[in-house]
This record gives C-alpha cells, sequence and structure tokens, in this order.
C-alpha cells in the first residue's frame, strides 16, 4: 500500500547509482520506450532510506552490499502528475509524487544488475550515461525534479571538482531551478 498524504502527494524514493567513471544509471520501462532513474513508493512503515534499499533490489538487483551510500537530498522534492495521468477513481487520489532521493556509488561489479527479482519487473534494460543525461530522457513533467536532484547531490557525486556544466541543450529556468538548492 503506498502512502499519500493529506495533500495527495505520494511519498517515494528515487535512486541515483554512480559507477567509478562518474555515470549515472538509467533503467528503461518494461515494454515502453521511457527512460527513468529507478524510484518507488515507501511504504507507511518503513523508513526512505529502507525503502530505498528495497527499491534498489527490487528494481535493479542489487543488494546493500553492492553499493555505498553517498548521500540523500535535504528534504522531499515534489512534482506534480498532468491531469490526464491522475487516477480519480482511486482513494485517496494521487496528485503527484514527494521524493527523498538518494546517491549511491557502485561498489561491485556492474553484471550483478538484475531485472527479475520481482514477478513484475519496472525495467528490462539499462545504460550508463553523462551525469545530466537522464533529465533529457525522463518523461517531461518529471525534469525538472531531476534537475533539482542531480544539482543538490553533484558536489557529493563529484567532491574533488564539482559536477560536470549543464549541457548546451540546457534551458535557462533550470539554471534558475538549481540555485534553489
Amino acid at each position: 500500500m503506498d502512502f499519500i498524504d493529506e495533500e495527495g502527494f505520494r511519498a517515494n524514493v528515487g535512486i541515483i547509482l554512480m559507477d567509478r567513471a562518474g555515470r549515472v544509471l538509467i533503467a528503461g520501462r518494461r515494454g515502453r520506450g521511457g527512460w527513468q532513474f529507478p524510484q518507488g513508493g515507501v511504504k507507511p512503515d518503513e523508513t526512505t532510506e529502507s525503502a530505498m534499499y528495497r527499491e534498489l533490489y527490487e528494481e535493479v538487483g542489487l543488494e546493500p552490499e553492492d553499493v555505498e551510500l553517498v548521500g540523500q537530498t535535504r528534504d522531499w522534492l515534489r512534482y506534480r502528475l498532468p491531469p490526464k495521468y491522475i487516477r480519480r477513481e482511486r482513494t485517496p487520489v494521487c496528485v503527484g509524487q514527494k521524493q527523498r532521493w538518494f546517491l549511491l556509488q557502485l561498489n561491485c561489479d556492474p553484471s550483478r544488475l538484475r531485472f527479475d527479482r520481482t514477478d513484475e519487473p519496472e525495467f528490462d534494460r539499462c545504460r550508463w550515461v553523462d551525469y545530466w543525461r537522464p533529465v533529457k530522457e525522463v518523461i517531461y513533467f518529471k525534469r525538472l525534479v531531476y534537475v533539482r536532484a542531480l544539482s543538490e547531490l553533484g558536489p557529493l557525486a563529484f567532491p574533488d571538482s564539482g559536477p560536470p556544466a549543464p549541457p548546451a541543450w540546457w534551458p535557462r529556468h533550470w539554471q534558475r531551478a538549481c540555485r534553489l538548492n
């Protein structure tokens, strides 16, 4: 059962998994063309950290010892669903998600990634991409929350040099969103 707060936001965790080359993992939705970071709902009896480790196992098959927890966002990052995605027949109605984002460093061989840990896997493929690339790959209504999560966690991901500069395709209003962190 999902936890939806009094404002209609579903509690969720997002996972940014980095390899030693500074690339991040995005996964392809099973049977669809979309790409995103692993993520999933927080159950009412879970902490955000325990939900993150459960989702890490369910979605990409990794155990806590396969990764190092580098950091997490200070607070919840929220996005609203476009009206066409709101399921009004469900109670309570979910209008969007509030997400706590975690940055993890991969400590095992990438061959350990698996998508068959559940009866209905969410993903069927993955790839390692440059740090900012997931913002361009994810569905449009999640882009700003990706910008905020990557911006906030960038200094932890690249402690010596800081995160890479935003790419040429980066819209100006996203730069303002980065400075909010």
